[in-house]
């Protein structure tokens, strides 16, 4: 059997009526309905069997936005499975401004959560094709919300696995579950994207032999790979490079399966027609406060003087991690400083490019 599905993630739905303004923002959602509409217009043209959408669904969990988002998507012609991010559900109790975390399931009753007292949800998409979609968004008790499943859930997770494990399983979560970046589990920049519990999601995935897992969060166009399971990762349609995957499964003979990953940009929208050209600049004008934190913080740990004189050849490095594929080499910066970006490059163990973050074949 062979079969099409799509993801679009961390789209940060807003109506016109909720958009803030934070000069600190990386992502554009102004555009995130014309965005989508475009991205649905195309999707809608194909023969596509279902569509992801691994979190931030909505700018920061506004009924209106939910509302609208859960509307959209109920009037496609393909069946449409979502899970909550961070965005979806910023606090344990509805706000004026945001849901509740009881609210979630009860916004897409059509779009995966048949049970609206639950967070997590698993179906047959297809004959011998289930999704399991995790909920990563989790408060302690003094309602801090927290990245992590929860005992529950792993305790469901573990209950369900043996009656798939002859299936296809794919596994859809907000958080990352392998890095992505260097060290991103252990940097203070980068371990807030990962799942807090990641090491015991991941063993008990190995164990039951799952080997794909979908999530966003980081913004990034990315493909990880760790003792026989690889997570795709896809960038946000409301950053650069404004991104979206087109996938296709391919069943071969031994019980293998080989997916092919397409992935489309979207360079231009009615009323921002240089969109890439303006969300790369807009971008890299905000790069300045991460890259200094980035340069001044382990494990470089230089000092403000140094850093001010390397900053301005990583204006764009964000960005350009953020497009996939990307392979640095800063050859004026100290020895050092040089190796460390170098281990950010779409390259294998011997320092060749390996560009699988946009464009691939991989047999699963």
């Amino acid at each position: 059997m062979n079969f099409r599905f799509a993801i679009i993630s961390d789209p940060h739905i807003a109506v016109p009526q909720t958009i803030w303004n934070r000069s600190n923002r990386f992502h554009l959602v102004e555009v995130s309905i014309p965005a989508l509409e475009v991205v649905l217009e195309h999707l809608e043209q194909i023969n596509l069997d279902f569509l992801l959408l691994p979190g931030d669904l909505t700018q920061d969990g506004e009924p209106e936005n939910h509302q609208w988002l859960q509307q959209r998507l109920e009037t496609l012609p393909f069946p449409v499975y979502v899970v909550p991010g961070n965005h979806d559900i910023p606090t344990l109790l509805p706000t004026e401004q945001s849901i509740g975390f009881q609210d979630f399931p009860l916004c897409y009753r059509q779009l995966g959560y048949q049970n609206s007292q639950q967070h997590y949800y698993t179906c047959e998409i297809l004959p011998g094709v289930q999704l399991i979609a995790l909920n990563s968004n989790q408060f302690d008790s003094h309602g801090k919300q927290l990245g992590c499943l929860d005992e529950e859930q792993l305790a469901w997770l573990e209950k369900l696995l043996p009656d798939v494990r002859d299936k296809l399983v794919l596994v859809m979560i907000h958080h990352n579950v392998i890095e992505h970046l260097p060290g991103q589990s252990r940097h203070e920049l980068g371990k807030r994207y990962m799942l807090d519990n990641a090491p015991i999601l991941l063993q008990i995935l190995q164990e039951a032999g799952i080997k794909l897992i979908f999530s966003g969060h980081l913004h990034v166009q990315d493909v990880a790979y760790e003792e026989g399971i690889y997570e795709i990762t896809t960038g946000s349609l409301v950053s650069y490079p404004h991104p979206y995957r087109i996938l296709e499964m391919q069943a071969k003979r031994g019980g293998n399966w080989e997916l092919k990953i397409e992935s489309h940009r979207l360079k231009s929208l009615p009323g921002w027609e240089d969109l890439a050209k303006i969300s790369r600049k807009w971008m890299g004008d905000r790069s300045y406060p991460f890259m200094i934190r980035l340069l001044t913080g382990h494990p470089l740990n230089l000092s403000m003087e140094e850093a001010e004189k390397l900053v301005p050849q990583l204006r764009y490095f964000w960005a350009d991690i953020a497009a996939g594929d990307a392979v640095f080499d800063f050859v004026d910066f100290p020895p050092l400083v040089r190796h460390y970006f170098q281990q950010f490059s779409a390259t294998n163990g011997n320092g060749i490019p390996d560009l699988i973050d946009n464009h691939a074949t991989l047999l699963i």
